[in-house]
C-alpha cells in the first residue's frame, strides 16, 4: 500500500509540474519582449538598460549578437534571452560539427549568461534576404548548435531557429495565397523539417510601417496601424483589418503549403518609428506598439490561428543613431537615453 501511495504521489507531482510548466510557457508567450539594438553612439550601459526593462515589467529581450557585457547585465537582472548568432559565424559553426558549436556556445554565450536565462538562439538574421552568401551554411549551423545543446542537456529548453525578413514570402496577398519564394526553398525545406522536429518557432521580422512607406497606394495607413477605420480585406471566410495579422497568416499559409502547418510563429522584430517620415510620429508609434503588446497579452492569435498566441519582440529599445538607411531607421526607440519613454506605453 505504501509503495502504491508513493507511486501515486510521484505521478501526481509530475503531472502538477507539467501543468505548471505549460501554464508558465503560455504566460511567457503572452509577454512582449524588446529588441536591444546596439548601433548607436550614446546608448546607456547594459546594466542601466536591463534595469529599465525590469522597471517596466519587460522580462524578455532579443539580443542581435552575444555581447558579453549585455549578456551579463541582462542575465543578472533575470531577463530571459533570445540571443543572435551573427551571420559571419555561420560558416565556422556549419563546418566545425557539434563539438565546435559547443566550444563557440560555451565561450560566446554561456561564459557570460547561465543556461537558465537562455531561451532561444536566433541563428543568423535575414540570411535569405539580399546577400545569400551564408545561406548554404545556415541549416548545418543550426543543427550543430542544437546537437551541442542536446549534449549539454539543454535540448528542449533552448530552442534554435533563425529570423527571416517578411520578403521570404514571394506571395502574401491575400493571406491564403502565402507562399515562399522558390529560390529560398532549398534552404527553407530542411529548416522547416528541423523546426518541426525540435518544436522551435519560425521567426519573422515584419514592419507594416515599411510596407506602408513603400506602397502607400495599396497599403492604407489605417490598415498598417490597426486603425479602427481600416477597410477589411476579405479572404474567403476570414476578414483582415490589419497588415500584421495578414502577414503572419500569409506565413502560416506558406508553412501549410510546405506541409509544416504545425510550426509556431514568433515575430522577432516589429515596431513603428517616431521620426523621419510624416507617418512616423510618437502618437502612431504608441498606437501600433500598444496594440501589439495588448494582443500578445490577450493571446488573441490571428484569423487563421485564433487563440494561438504569437510571441512578439518590439523593435527597438533605444534610437540607434548609427543605423544606415532612411532617416526613420534611426528612430524606433521606445525609451530615450535618459530612461524616459518616447511615448506612453504600458508593458505590465
Amino acid at each position: 500500500m505504501a509503495t502504491g501511495a508513493a507511486l501515486w504521489l510521484y505521478l501526481l507531482c509530475h503531472v502538477l509540474l507539467a501543468v505548471a510548466a505549460a501554464a508558465a510557457a503560455a504566460d511567457d508567450r503572452g509577454k512582449s519582449g524588446i529588441c536591444h539594438g546596439r548601433v548607436g553612439g550614446n546608448l546607456p550601459p547594459p546594466a542601466t538598460a536591463a534595469a529599465l526593462l525590469r522597471q517596466n515589467g519587460v522580462t524578455k529581450a532579443r539580443l542581435f549578437l552575444p555581447d558579453p557585457a549585455v549578456l551579463q547585465a541582462f542575465a543578472a537582472a533575470g531577463i530571459d534571452l533570445t540571443v543572435g548568432v551573427p551571420n559571419e559565424n555561420l560558416t565556422f559553426l556549419a563546418a566545425s560539427g557539434p563539438e565546435g558549436a559547443a566550444r563557440w556556445l560555451r565561450s560566446a554565450v554561456l561564459a557570460h549568461a547561465p543556461a537558465e536565462r537562455l531561451r532561444c538562439l536566433a541563428v543568423g538574421n535575414e540570411v535569405l534576404y539580399g546577400d545569400t552568401f551564408y545561406a548554404p551554411h545556415l541549416v548545418p549551423a543550426m543543427m550543430n548548435l542544437h546537437a551541442a545543446l542536446a549534449a549539454m542537456g539543454l535540448e528542449g529548453r533552448v530552442k534554435v531557429s533563425s529570423a527571416h525578413s517578411s520578403s521570404v514570402l514571394a506571395a502574401s496577398y491575400p493571406p491564403s495565397a502565402g507562399a515562399f519564394g522558390p529560390a529560398a526553398l532549398p534552404v527553407l525545406r530542411p529548416m522547416l523539417r528541423f523546426l518541426a522536429d525540435t518544436g522551435a518557432p519560425f521567426m519573422l521580422n515584419t514592419y507594416p510601417f515599411i510596407s506602408y512607406v513603400n506602397d502607400p497606394a495599396n497599403v492604407p495607413l489605417a490598415y498598417a496601424l490597426f486603425g479602427a477605420g481600416a477597410a477589411p480585406v476579405q479572404d474567403g471566410a476570414l476578414a483582415y483589418t490589419n497588415l500584421f495579422d495578414a502577414t503572419v497568416d500569409a506565413l502560416v499559409a506558406a508553412l501549410e503549403k510546405e506541409g509544416f502547418g504545425g510550426v509556431p510563429v514568433a515575430v522577432t522584430e516589429t515596431g513603428w518609428p517616431t521620426a523621419g517620415h510624416p507617418a512616423a510620429t510618437p502618437q502612431n508609434a504608441a498606437a501600433y506598439n500598444a496594440e501589439i503588446v495588448g494582443r500578445a497579452a490577450r493571446g488573441v492569435g490571428t484569423p487563421r490561428r485564433p487563440g494561438v498566441p504569437v510571441e512578439v519582440f518590439l523593435f527597438d529599445m533605444y534610437d540607434e543613431d548609427g543605423k544606415p538607411g532612411a532617416e526613420f531607421e534611426r528612430h524606433f526607440g521606445i525609451f530615450r537615453a535618459d530612461g524616459s519613454k518616447a511615448y506612453d506605453i504600458n508593458f505590465a
